[in-house]
């Protein structure tokens, strides 16, 4: 085995490191802020717009006083804003994946 060869092997074992690297920890993309943006917007959406349409039901079945659309609607807000704010702390780029 000559001086060339010992150089040629050294050279494969380090691009295969790299690579190895590379997908191990793949850097942030933009689809990915663009998704995380998706999520955040869906589950703040979602209960609110459930509930909207559970006081509309809801004035129907047991009318009270106050309007139950708006306080659902409000309701609907906090929980997905709650919902939002979990994920967001759980898929920050500062965390590595180690979670509770």
């Amino acid at each position: 085995m000559n001086r060339n060869d010992d150089r040629s092997a050294e050279n494969i074992r380090r691009t295969a490191e790299r690579m190895k690297l590379a997908r191990s920890s793949p850097g942030l993309s933009p689809l990915r802020g663009l998704g995380a943006f998706g999520i955040v917007g869906w589950s703040i959406a979602v209960p609110t717009v459930g509930g909207a349409f559970l006081g509309l039901w809801l004035n129907r079945v047991a009318p009270q006083d106050f309007s139950w659309p708006i306080a659902l609607i409000l309701g609907g807000v906090v929980v997905g804003a709650i919902i939002a704010w979990r994920w967001i702390d759980k898929e920050g780029p500062d965390q590595k994946g180690d979670k509770r």
